[in-house]
């Protein structure tokens, strides 16, 4: 996928939202290693190496756009000696850490209870796991965006994010993710759904909004032909379902963290 970072930041405020819970939900510790998965522009990645100056901090992303932006964090005047990026998938992670955090990443990694259990490997006893993914699988944005996969099925290679050929969301309910991290013998577990209203102007809102993150693994298959057909009849359905100049959108997340007894 090709990410754009200036099209991700035109609603960094309201994205950013859901980072600072996470990291209030984050315990007090004297950390050595700490891992940001899925760090995209490095921001939070460098608000941790600045919160715990003694931890070597390290970014990972496997968008090489992304990182260009991140890069930025560890050559200003003000960049953390602690920091560092690199460019790699969350499921190639290699080494042990006392702390593994990750925003609004996860929900691209299929199977949760698994990827868990893999995460939790590389997690040091005492350590503790911070995640925060989206929740709005369900909603009428995401099923539009579907339905307009399923329509261009052949330009898209068969390809759908959510559908028969590659199942249902992997975002799990916050009980489910509090037991599958049980089973993993974790403790002091907080997991809870939060809504962050937004307010977009109309069908044309909604669909920027999702030009910066969900529709990007539609338009990256499509050449600029088709994918401005794509936009067009994604752009319908949403006028159809929201025909309103303003629509508010319950902009749902997951947080949990959970610690790893020694």
């Amino acid at each position: 996928m090709t990410w754009n970072p200036d099209q991700y930041h035109r609603f960094k405020d309201a994205r950013s939202a859901p980072a600072r819970d996470l990291q209030a939900m984050i315990p007090e510790r004297a950390y050595g290693d700490i891992v940001d998965l899925g760090c995209g522009t490095g921001e939070q990645t460098a608000q941790l190496a600045a919160r715990f100056p003694a931890a070597r901090v390290l970014g990972l992303d496997s968008s090489p756009e992304m990182l260009a932006r991140a890069s930025e964090h560890s050559v200003s005047k003000d960049s953390a000696p602690n920091l560092r990026f690199k460019q790699s998938s969350i499921l190639d992670l290699r080494g042990d850490f006392d702390l593994i955090y990750s925003n609004a990443a996860l929900q691209w990694l299929p199977d949760h209870p698994a990827l868990l259990a893999q995460l939790w490997i590389h997690l040091r006893p005492g350590g503790v796991l911070a995640v925060q993914v989206p929740a709005n699988h369900d909603h009428a944005s995401h099923r539009l965006l579907t339905e307009t996969a399923d329509e261009f099925r052949a330009e898209l290679g068969g390809f759908t994010r959510f559908g028969p050929a590659h199942g249902s969301s992997p975002v799990l309910t916050p009980a489910a993710y509090a037991e599958t991290l049980d089973a993993l013998g974790a403790s002091e577990i907080t997991a809870i759904s939060k809504v962050y209203p937004v307010v977009l102007d109309g069908a044309a809102g909604l669909m920027d909004w999702t030009r910066g993150t969900a529709l990007v693994p539609y338009l990256s298959r499509l050449g600029e032909e088709d994918e401005q057909r794509f936009e067009a009849a994604y752009l319908q359905k949403l006028t159809e379902a929201f025909p309103s100049e303003r629509v508010f959108y319950a902009f749902t997340r997951i947080l949990f963290v959970a610690y790893k007894p020694t």
